[in-house]
């Protein structure tokens, strides 16, 4: 950056601006709403930074030097430019945006959640795109903070510190498998859950206990996993076609029609999904409305 606009004071660029367009001290203190004292003194200040006197006096008025002239244009496109870029954000246009969102969300917040939500993000902003991105806990902040993501939907126990949240809703667990097993026609005894062939959802990959067995463990009990895989669509998908059971989060269990649920044995503690978002975005209007409509999606 030139020294001299280190030195240099805003409303001075304001002041000659005016002086520029109205030549006359007095008059331009009348545009400025000063009194004309501190307006000499601005330009005296001008002049002393631009080293040129840039209004002399003239047989009406003042009249512009060379070097007065040729801020003249410059200055009043550099101060109209920066009055757009400081004026108050413009009100979100929906209809006529053309924007790509990039949201983080595990498997079961895209599937009951983002997807059911696109058919009325489009009705209502045809332009915009969206990309589901696999979410890295790890990353997560990093690529919010960084322009890498818009949004992330989390746990709140694996929540980043540091980001702006909002408790969409709290997810609880159902014994579930498919429609007309012989094992859910009645309420499942603990001592018959442990017995069931089951399956269970491993985020990290080939795990085959979660904190259903460890609950289990502290009773002394163990229960039959016999399928692990990594995301709770699939899981849905393996549960219809066969005689397993899961412990499935009730969104998931509750929307698929082929498969029926009841309340499980053993109290397994469900979780709290989170919108999370960069500071950065905040106050972003596209943004705000992009989370009023997630928000809003949940009380329809």
């Amino acid at each position: 950056m030139h020294n001299s606009l280190r030195r240099l004071d805003l409303n001075l660029l304001v002041t000659l601006d005016a002086l520029l367009v109205e030549l006359n001290v007095t008059r331009a203190a009348r545009r400025l709403n000063l009194a004309q004292p501190t307006v000499s003194l601005q330009l005296g200040r001008l002049r002393q930074l631009l080293d040129d006197p840039l209004l002399l006096p003239g047989p009406r008025g003042m009249r512009p030097t060379a070097r007065a002239t040729a801020l003249r244009e410059p200055l009043r496109q550099a101060l109209a430019a920066l009055d757009e870029a400081l004026a108050p954000a413009a009100p979100f246009d929906p209809a006529r945006a053309e924007r790509t969102w990039r949201i983080a969300a595990s498997d079961h917040s895209a599937t009951t959640l983002l997807t059911p939500l696109l058919a009325d993000l489009r009705q209502q902003a045809p332009g915009i795109r969206l990309a589901l991105l696999e979410k890295k806990p790890d990353l997560l902040a990093e690529q919010l903070e960084g322009d890498h993501l818009d949004l992330a939907l989390d746990v709140a126990d694996a929540a980043a510190p540091g980001l702006r949240q909002r408790l969409l809703f709290t997810e609880r667990y159902l014994l579930t498998g498919r429609q007309g097993h012989p094992a859910l026609a009645e309420p499942v005894s603990l001592e018959r859950f442990c017995e069931l062939d089951q399956a269970l959802v491993s985020p990290n990959g080939g795990g085959f206990a979660s904190l259903t067995d460890r609950l289990l463990a502290e009773r002394g009990l163990a229960r039959r996993v016999v399928l692990s895989v990594p995301h709770f669509s699939t899981l849905a998908s393996a549960l219809v076609s066969s005689d397993l059971v899961a412990l499935l989060p009730s969104r998931i269990a509750l929307a698929h029609p082929g498969l029926q649920t009841q309340p499980p044995p053993l109290a397994v503690p469900g979780f709290d999904m989170l919108l999370l978002w960069p500071e950065r975005l905040h106050r972003d209007p596209a943004h705000t409305w992009l989370r009023e409509r997630i928000v809003s999606s949940l009380s329809g």
